[in-house]
């Protein structure tokens, strides 16, 4: 019967318990000892796609052509990248260990958390100018002109919604699809980071990006906003059934930074610049605007989450297992 079972195991199930232990140690890793941002591959894919921008993109022509521009820099950007990567990983003698390296990349803002704890400290101190350059790297809007509040609420809004297309879609990709898909959900997410479409020049450019990202991304970001809401109680949970109003770029995101308002009660949200330009963003209150004490529960708050997806991970493997030892018996 033991034979049988762990025959069963390596012949049939050796795959899948080899994907579960990539994705767990990637996981692991990400959090633990994330990359340093200057090292990231996918912030040097970040400074091509701007170079990129700044020579095809266009803001004085025609929306259309603004949009057709964009779309072939997608393409441009993403499929040469993408198709070698995946290639390499047909052709590895030992896939998994590519397959981790590829989830390990695409978790790069797993380690915010351990910045936002840094922003807190800044921020206690009063010590602005030092938050400021702590959170600047992972935002695409202004800091030079916020406040303490306004750095808050750019941290909490960063816990948020960072998981979206960390945590939440690389294990959500990686079981339908495998790491091929991981990578390709990333990079289109990292094109729309480095040109955010809520900022005017790229609002048409940004288009095709911007839909096929939020698209994919619907069902991570949902699953994820009800891993916050869990922690929130029936209130909370009911707000995964309403529909959110605010600026169309951001719509894919409202949820769970609504969520995390909620919780806290506190404010988030409000106008934002892009190169000196105001964009106005609609407020979310919850109640009084946060300062630097709201960090702390936000991190946990988002860690809380981060842990249940982990536990998935953790636990699925031994079920299945487990129902395997019972179809022996």
């Amino acid at each position: 019967m033991h034979s049988s079972f762990y025959q069963q195991l390596v012949e049939i199930d050796g795959a899948l318990f080899e994907g579960f232990l990539v994705l767990f140690f990637a996981l692991l890793l990400a959090r633990l000892a994330p990359l340093p941002r200057e090292m990231q591959p996918l912030i040097w894919f970040s400074h091509l796609a701007k170079q990129l921008a700044a020579k095809v993109n266009r803001p004085g022509r025609a929306p259309s052509q603004q949009a057709t521009a964009g779309f072939l820099a997608m393409l441009l950007l993403v499929f040469p990248f993408w198709a070698i990567i995946t290639f390499l990983l047909e052709l590895a003698a030992f896939p998994w260990f590519f397959e981790f390296l590829v989830l390990y990349l695409c978790l790069t803002d797993a380690g915010f958390s351990q910045v936002a704890d840094e922003i807190a400290k800044a921020l206690k101190r009063e010590d602005n100018a030092s938050a400021k350059k702590l959170l600047q790297p992972w935002i695409v809007r202004d800091t030079d002109n916020l406040s303490e509040v306004g750095l808050t609420k750019a941290t909490i809004e960063k816990l948020a919604t960072a998981p979206i297309y960390g945590t939440a879609s690389t294990i959500f990709f990686f079981a339908i699809a495998g790491a091929p898909m991981v990578l390709a959900v990333r990079m289109i997410k990292q094109l729309e980071l480095s040109w955010p479409p809520i900022q005017p020049k790229y609002q048409h450019f940004c288009s095709s990006v911007h839909v096929i990202s939020t698209a994919l991304l619907a069902i991570p970001a949902w699953l994820w906003s009800l891993s916050i809401a869990i922690q929130g109680g029936p209130k909370a949970l009911a707000l995964l059934f309403r529909t959110s109003k605010n600026h169309p770029a951001l719509r894919g995101y409202v949820m769970s930074v609504s969520l995390v308002a909620n919780i806290l009660r506190i404010e988030l949200g409000g106008p934002q610049k892009f190169s000196g330009q105001r964009i106005d963003v609609a407020k979310i209150v919850y109640g009084p605007q946060p300062h630097q004490e709201m960090i702390a529960p936000a991190v946990k708050l988002a860690s809380r989450a981060c842990a249940i997806w982990f536990s998935f991970i953790t636990f699925l493997p031994i079920i299945w297992a487990g129902l395997r030892w019972l179809q022996t018996l």
